[in-house]
């Protein structure tokens, strides 16, 4: 068991379809205690995509605790409210001495399809705020718990952070951002014994990538199906991903396996994307 005894919070892993859900139940299996952080507030995010609910992470809590025998956690969090942060951490504390693994993977888009001379700043902002502060608001909260022991910082970002998507610049540019910030930690914070690496996922069949294909088919005028099949050609691999895969590889970079990896941005895209 790579984690056995190790804890990990992991952000934006409130619902089951979701990336940090995977990542939850992979580090779990193999013995690591979970704190399940999402958006669980009553108060709508108003994002493009929906997010899950704090019955829903208590839920989610209680089934890994059951299947697993680790401990765990359920915790509201907005990335974007440094007092909301503050309160969480308050929370984690009474539980946990120390946190060995933090995996960024809250995400949201606001106000798309738009192209940048027709975006609307205030979703604008907002995108990046989620995305990209978001990531810099809880690193730095959690890296205290971490400098004692090390520890290993995990940033989901997206090939959309290499390669820019048709009218959802917000988005790119903050994942962008997140490779940066990446590598800028990873210097930073070496001498602490923290690892920081990021994820690139291509197109992986969560939410966001159902509510896409839905969004295209409706202004080509087509089907959903048809949409993910013109998206599935442009793979060499053929397919879109699972949530599970990317759970493979956040496995490895939060275990002793990647020891000697720091400050990589690894893609998960099928072939899609192929860099020297």
């Amino acid at each position: 068991m790579k984690l056995k005894g190790k804890t990990a919070l992991i952000t934006g892993s409130g619902k089951k379809t979701g990336i940090g859900y995977a990542i939850a139940k992979k580090f779990s299996s193999h013995g690591c205690n979970i704190i399940i952080a999402d958006y669980g507030s009553k108060e709508s995010l108003e994002a493009d995509v929906k997010t899950g609910s704090m019955d829903e992470m208590e839920g989610i809590a209680n089934e890994l605790h059951k299947n697993f025998d680790v401990k765990t956690l359920a915790v509201n969090l907005d990335v974007t409210d440094t007092d909301i942060i503050t309160k969480m951490m308050s929370e984690v504390q009474k539980k946990f001495t120390n946190i060995d693994i933090l995996v960024n993977n809250a995400g949201a888009t606001f106000g798309v399809p738009n192209g940048v001379h027709t975006y609307d700043e205030n979703n604008w902002m907002k995108t990046i705020d989620v995305n990209l502060h978001g990531v810099f608001r809880m690193s730095k909260a959690i890296i205290p718990m971490m400098q004692d022991k090390g520890g290993n910082i995990i940033n989901i970002a997206s090939r959309a952070g290499k390669v820019p998507g048709l009218f959802n610049g917000a988005y790119s540019v903050a994942k962008a951002g997140v490779i940066m910030l990446t590598k800028v930690m990873a210097k930073e914070i070496a001498g602490l014994n923290i690892r920081v690496n990021a994820i690139c996922p291509g197109q992986i069949m969560t939410d966001l990538e159902k509510w896409r294909f839905g969004l295209e088919a409706q202004f080509f005028n087509t089907t959903v199906e048809e949409q993910e099949q013109k998206m599935c050609e442009t793979i060499p691999l053929g397919r879109i991903g699972s949530p599970d895969e990317v759970a493979d590889m956040a496995l490895y970079l939060a275990s002793d396996s990647s020891s000697y990896v720091t400050g990589q941005a690894l893609n998960i895209c099928g072939g899609q994307l192929m860099e020297l």
